[in-house]
């Protein structure tokens, strides 16, 4: 499986992670979106939406989106848990991290330290990403104050789905330091057997 991907996206990081964590090979191909790589003749038809990460199979079928790459990679695995309501809780965190979570916390961190000049540029949109973001930061608090994880009684891929942007909310200026269980739960997470960096390349 080829993965077209991003490095420092932590869209394609939750598929890097995933895969890592399941032990299956990936090819990466770098793109780079700000150069306009995503949006090429021969890119857009692998993905006409002209996003990462996209995922290519040998036989040329394309899966693009990071969370439904992530249940298609993860089905009959631990990660996907096989009890009917934890698995549409596994489905409802990884809604709400694409309409909740990642439109602000992953946007603040883009504009923040990844685009050049990008901080300057949106520096009237940062109020709005981060009030929404650190509501969006409360919700997880609150319910891992009294839950492990967020989907059952084992990390899944709605936890893969959450800490890709989350842990690096500090590079969108979000402080995270006081979200304790936010905190505890990410050492959890990082403790578990495959845990890789978003740096880690297969």
């Amino acid at each position: 499986m080829r993965l077209y991907q991003m490095q420092d996206s932590g869209n394609c990081y939750k598929v890097r992670l995933a895969a890592a964590r399941l032990g299956l090979p990936l090819e990466l191909v770098g793109i780079d979106i700000l150069k306009g790589e995503s949006r090429t003749d021969d890119f857009l038809r692998r993905n006409p939406n002209g996003r990462v990460p996209t995922l290519e199979f040998d036989d040329g079928r394309t899966l693009a989106e990071s969370n439904a790459i992530m249940f298609y990679l993860a089905e009959g695995t631990p990660l996907l848990p096989a009890a009917r309501f934890a698995r549409a809780e596994a489905l409802q965190w990884m809604f709400f991290e694409q309409y909740s979570h990642e439109p602000y916390i992953a946007v603040a961190r883009f504009w923040h330290s990844i685009k050049p000049g990008g901080r300057e540029e949106k520096k009237d949109r940062f109020p709005e990403w981060h009030e929404r973001g650190y509501q969006a930061l409360a919700v997880m608090e609150r319910h891992l104050s009294t839950h492990d994880w967020f989907a059952g009684d084992a990390c899944s891929i709605a936890d893969i789905a959450l800490y890709a942007y989350t842990h690096v909310a500090h590079e969108g200026d979000f402080d995270i330091a006081p979200y304790k269980a936010i905190g505890a739960w990410m050492e959890r997470l990082r403790a578990e057997p495959g845990h890789v960096p978003m740096d880690w390349r297969p």
